[in-house]
């Protein structure tokens, strides 16, 4: 147990995870563009440039307000022009010798609509998919959410075990930022696997504006929080319930690990009524009939 401990604080955790969607492009500015071109080559539009290199400039404020003034950043990016297009007027807030890499990750790219789209039917397609639900509804040819959670939480997976192999950044003297350039949905999902979000509460999610991004910081106790860098009122905008706004309030202070008794949907959403278990138990043991088979 003590090694396991021992190894825990070893690990040189990132003080932030970064969320950043890709700026405004062709396709947000006319979805006509997605009948042409395929979704991976849409281009950023020239407000689309603008806001990338705003969200540099404003990223690399944040990131450089630190006490530790010995920080770094190392950055994901999906494949997708609009991303890498993204990342790149991103990257000229930053010197060179504050970057350890970047990695193109296919797992956050955007949800697969299909091919070519065809205008009418997409129509059709996208208000079906409000009836049948946005989580479970699978695109023809396409994804689901579902789907990208279940990359989403492998590309996760990597990460940690980067984290734990300390492969990102071996220099325990250095602040690590995380920042990862993706999609609207896949960062809902991505908060949604890491907070452990149920697909109802995925499912009142606003998407976040190009080029917004959503910063996960760690606490002193190794939990990561929302709330460190967003007001209350932002995560109300974004979808979260005041229980989600609470959680995230408790996660700044939490030691990893430890478990939110007030947190509704870790137990009390999937039941009813939960018997007393022990008075079950004791009931049983003086010849009532009990529960505690």
């Amino acid at each position: 147990m003590q090694q396991q401990q021992h190894h825990h604080q070893d690990k040189h955790l990132p003080k932030r995870i970064i969320l950043v969607r890709h700026g405004e492009s062709q396709g947000n500015l006319d979805t006509a563009a997605y009948t042409t071109t395929p979704d991976n080559k849409i281009p950023l539009t020239p407000m689309g440039l603008t806001q990338a290199r705003q969200a540099g400039n404003h990223l690399c404020n944040i990131i450089s307000d630190d006490d530790n003034k010995n920080w770094r950043v190392y950055f994901y990016v999906s494949p997708y022009d609009r991303t890498r297009s993204t990342l790149r007027e991103i990257g000229r807030s930053f010197k060179r010798e504050r970057i350890i890499g970047v990695r193109e990750e296919c797992r956050v790219r955007e949800q697969d609509f299909g091919n070519f789209q065809v205008k009418e039917r997409m129509k059709v397609i996208k208000e079906t998919r409000e009836r049948f639900g946005r989580f479970f509804y699978r695109f023809p040819e396409g994804e689901s959410a579902a789907d990208v959670f279940d990359r989403v939480s492998s590309f996760l997976e990597s990460v940690w075990r980067d984290i734990d192999m300390n492969r990102l950044d071996q220099d325990p003297a250095h602040d690590l930022n995380l920042i990862i350039v993706s999609h609207g949905l896949t960062c809902r999902v991505f908060l949604m696997k890491w907070f452990k979000w149920t697909v109802e509460q995925f499912e009142r999610l606003n998407n976040p504006g190009n080029c917004e991004f959503r910063i996960m910081q760690l606490g002193p106790g190794g939990e990561y929080s929302l709330a460190f860098h967003h007001t209350e009122e932002e995560m109300q905008e974004w979808g979260l319930s005041p229980e989600m706004i609470t959680d995230q309030k408790w996660r700044m202070d939490a030691n990893r690990g430890e478990w939110n008794e007030r947190c509704s949907w870790y137990l009390d959403e999937f039941f009813d009524h939960l018997a007393d278990l022990d008075k079950e138990c004791d009931d049983k043991e003086n010849g009532s009939s009990g529960m505690c088979e």
